[in-house]
């Protein structure tokens, strides 16, 4: 399978001098098209480092990140901006929904703003049939985030990162807020997401539970890769 995303001898130091501090040592990390894979470790790991440097939210100190072969650590802001908003869906444990909009128009701001502002037919259809796919009836399509639960903003939240159709689904600890049945609800929506479209999904939890529902399981700990192995087959939620 060919790599949506690729890390080579990826460090990042934060600080300069004496007070310079290697959070990630050399990392070397392939996702392929189509994988759905966890990434674990304890607090301080080094877990949300890395996961803004394969969101393009940051630049390494040292080593390269391709995405799509492209490499991407020498781009002007500009195209890095452009191709995050292209390939990348981003989905985090806070919603970040906008207060004054309705959850269409949650899924739909970040499209028209790369459209020119411009809404139209085909993309408030297409915005719709996201939102009932991921569970949302039209009643609630029209509700502002304070009037929806926290499992429906997370299904709002997912068919906003969806909708542009990425090839590369970040998300970091999307169920933390959740309880366990809502999240394995939404667990189950990345799940079909993956088998469905052939996206990539890479998911930071600390759920031991939920990890080995994935089909690969990447352990961070004090910024290397102590191991990268096979998950059990998975099951679908009862």
């Amino acid at each position: 399978m060919s790599a949506v995303i690729r890390l080579q001898g990826v460090r990042k130091t934060y600080g300069q001098g004496a007070v310079a501090q290697e959070v990630l040592h050399g990392i070397d990390l392939t996702l392929a098209r189509g994988e759905f894979a966890a990434l674990i470790g304890p607090s301080g790991s080094g877990k949300s480092t890395l996961l803004n440097l394969l969101g393009l939210l940051d630049r390494p100190s040292a080593g390269e990140v391709f995405l799509l072969e492209r490499p991407t650590s020498e781009m002007e802001e500009a195209e890095r901006t452009r191709l995050r908003g292209e390939a990348l869906g981003f989905v985090f444990q806070f919603h970040h929904l906008l207060a004054a909009f309705s959850a269409l128009e949650n899924v739909l701001l970040p499209s028209l703003a790369r459209n020119g502002g411009r809404l139209t037919p085909t993309l408030r259809v297409e915005a719709e049939a996201l939102l009932a796919s991921v569970g949302l009836k039209p009643e609630q399509w029209r509700r502002k985030p304070a009037e929806l639960s926290g499992g429906q903003q997370q299904r709002v939240a997912i068919a906003r990162a969806l909708f542009h159709r990425p090839v590369l689904l970040l998300a970091d600890e999307p169920t933390g807020n959740l309880d366990t049945q809502t999240a394995d609800q939404v667990f189950a929506l990345f799940r079909r997401f993956n088998e469905e479209r052939g996206l990539t999904v890479l998911v930071v939890t600390h759920d031991p539970r939920l990890a080995a529902r994935t089909d690969r399981i990447i352990e961070l700990v004090d910024g290397w890769i102590l191991a990268d192995r096979s998950a059990a087959p998975h099951h679908p939620a009862p």
